[in-house]
């Protein structure tokens, strides 16, 4: 495998295996410098958010990478929008942001704002629509959700025309949402996921320096081939060059079965992720 290799989604469309995530990488050189970077380690999949600010960023490093346009998959999502109207609005800002005529991917980003509880359901669905309607204008490939719990995806199924194909959800060996990820496959969903280092926390996990020495690894290059071995789409994120090509350079990585059993073990040695349900925003 390398870093253009594919999963094939529900609808067909193809995604690359693994993507660079820019959460919390800052508008400007920062974002820029990193996305260039990425671009030139090898990376084809880019996964970028409203809320995370830095969609001008995340467009001009593409643009000025002089990659062509079809050889790029880009993913961004719908922050707080409750309205189909919000989210046509917020789609055109998108793309105008990115300077693209089209994402590879749009996400809802959250399932239940605070803003339109207990109402959220319809909300979803509303927003859905209009995801739906940029779909059948050209404007998006392919649509999903991301941190969904299965009965915000059983609500959104009862009204949605075009199923979604991906949940980007916290995964990590911290953090593992068995639940969720048995939900996601047996809806033919695929896992995308964010924070696949528990945001750096799992790098204090003593047993993993061990195992990545084994392998004359870094901890991220194990711990991310383990989310490959699990079938799941990582998003490292990183600013710093080095780390960004060392992310990428994982394919040489053939964990055995005992190894992924023990990397598995390690549920909630480094925290969990936010319940949506519970979160005030």
């Amino acid at each position: 495998m390398t870093l253009t290799d594919t999963y094939t989604l529900a609808n067909g469309v193809k995604i690359p295996k693994v993507g660079f995530g820019t959460w919390q990488s800052k508008d400007g050189a920062e974002a820029y410098n990193a996305v260039k970077w990425a671009l030139e380690a090898g990376y084809r999949h880019i996964d970028t958010a409203a809320v995370y600010g830095n969609e001008d960023s995340v467009g001009k490093a593409i643009k000025d990478s002089g990659i062509a346009r079809e050889e790029l998959f880009v993913t961004t999502k719908l922050w707080l929008g409750a309205t189909a109207d919000d989210a046509r609005t917020a789609i055109d800002e998108s793309l105008a942001k990115l300077g693209l005529d089209y994402v590879d991917l749009y996400l809802i980003h959250w399932p239940n704002p605070l803003p339109t509880r207990p109402n959220n359901a319809a909300r979803n669905s509303a927003v859905w629509k209009a995801m739906e309607e940029a779909v059948k204008a050209g404007k998006i490939r392919a649509i999903g959700v991301s941190n969904f719990h299965a009965h915000h995806l059983d609500d959104l199924l009862k009204t949605a025309e075009i199923k979604p194909v991906v949940n980007q959800i916290m995964v990590n060996p911290s953090d593992q949402q068995e639940d969720i990820v048995t939900y996601n496959k047996a809806h033919d969903i695929l896992t995308e996921a964010y924070s696949p280092l528990g945001t750096g926390k799992i790098f204090g996990i003593e047993a993993l320096k061990d195992l990545a020495a084994k392998y004359n690894k870094a901890v991220a290059q194990v711990v991310l081939a383990w989310s490959l071995a699990k079938g799941y789409l990582p998003l490292p994120k990183s600013v710093t060059q080095s780390r960004i090509v060392e992310n990428g350079a994982i394919f040489d990585i053939d964990l055995t079965a005992e190894d992924i059993k023990f990397i598995d073990s390690l549920h909630g040695s480094a925290g969990l992720a936010t319940n949506p349900d519970e979160t005030q925003f």
